[in-house]
């Protein structure tokens, strides 16, 4: 197992799912709905939203378990009570979208933030014969954006891994407010059945999952990040 892409991706998804979970909560607190305010959850320190299986045991397990290959990981949620909002059904909707937006957004600007550096010290990066990735400006630097293609990869990988309309996954309230009330109701009877189903999910299509966004990858690490290797 490669620790360092380990602990890479481990930096990533934390930042990611902290952000991704602080955003719910903001924008609840926008439309109304002042809950995660009252629960102290309007933070990005992240403690208050460090779910200690989903965010450090799973993750880890699943590393250890896969030797590598595969992990996934949650935050605590954040409390949202649809009641205190104008127009619930709506703002749900919002407050769900806000997630997955947020972590896109992440994925942006770091991907921003590695181009400034990469022109503004003019970086030039190789994969030497082994597959290792070096620079011709120092290994620090070449660390450095390992780490940030990383933390860009994780984070468009949450903000699409969220948008599957499985409960209890953001689509699946954005698609709620699609759908009638009855089909609504029929619909949130699966949710108690949502983890072994995500579950199944990443295990039967998680292959078909991760190769359909290998573009979007590839244009993360090559496009602006230089001749980097791939981080998983």
């Amino acid at each position: 197992m490669d620790w360092q892409k380990i602990a890479y991706f481990l930096v990533g998804l934390f930042i990611g799912v902290v952000f991704h979970e602080y955003m719910h909560g903001r924008i609840a607190d926008y439309l109304g709905d002042n809950t995660a305010r009252k629960a102290g959850r309007l933070t990005l320190n992240p403690i208050p939203h460090i779910d200690p299986f989903g965010t450090i045991l799973l993750p880890i397990a699943l590393i250890l378990i896969s030797r590598g290959t595969f992990s996934f990981g949650y935050a605590k949620p954040v409390p949202v009570n649809p009641y205190f909002m104008r127009k619930p059904r709506r703002d749900m909707a919002l407050v769900a979208l806000a997630g997955p937006v947020t972590n896109f957004v992440l994925a942006a600007v770091i991907t921003g933030i590695a181009a400034v550096l990469r022109l503004g010290f003019s970086l030039q990066f190789y994969v030497s014969p082994d597959g290792k990735l070096i620079s011709g400006s120092g290994a620090v630097w070449a660390d450095l954006f390992m780490l940030l293609a990383s933390v860009a990869v994780i984070n468009v990988i949450l903000g699409i891994f969220n948008l599957i309309p499985i409960p209890p996954l953001d689509g699946s309230h954005m698609l709620e407010y699609f759908l009638s009330p009855r089909a609504t109701e029929v619909y949130e009877t699966i949710g108690r059945y949502g983890f072994v189903i995500i579950f199944l999910f990443l295990l039967l299509l998680g292959d078909v999952f991760f190769g359909l966004m290998q573009p979007i990858f590839h244009l993360i690490e090559t496009g602006v990040f230089g001749s980097l290797i791939a981080v998983f």
